[in-house]
């Protein structure tokens, strides 16, 4: 009776074990999906002379990282950034990068030091509603 126990315990830590494997091993993955997926990230600077006034909507998405935004454009000029929507793990103080965008009047600034992965996802949520029809 006492193999019968200490086999069945083997067998649940030994399951145990497989499935933490398998979440580990997921993880990994897309976090490498993650990592690339923001590499792959460019910038492209939208000619603001060109939009009409209104309210523009941009979203990107890299799993860990995701940002939608409201872009407000009155006389070719960026006058509101908000957030519809950003998830950002540990990089929540790249939300104050849309201040420097509106202050600049250009999407193209530097990244918030300590959150650069999502400084380059919202900003190319506001390029993407500011680029895409």
């Amino acid at each position: 009776m006492r193999m019968k126990k200490r086999t069945v315990i083997i067998g649940l830590v030994a399951l145990v074990l497989i499935v933490a494997g398998g979440f580990g091993i997921r993880y990994l993955l897309a976090s490498k999906n993650y990592q690339d997926a923001v590499a792959e990230i460019v910038i492209e600077e939208p000619d603001l002379s060109k939009l009409a006034d209104g309210e523009y909507i941009g979203e990107h998405d890299v799993d860990f990282i995701q940002a939608k935004v409201k872009v407000t454009i009155t006389n070719h000029a960026i006058k509101a950034i908000d957030y519809v929507y950003h998830k950002n793990e540990r990089g929540e103080k790249a939300s104050r990068i849309t201040e420097d965008m509106i202050r600049e009047q250009k999407i193209k600034v530097d990244t918030i030091s300590g959150a650069t992965n999502s400084s380059k996802v919202i900003q190319k949520a506001v390029e993407l509603a500011l680029t895409e029809e």
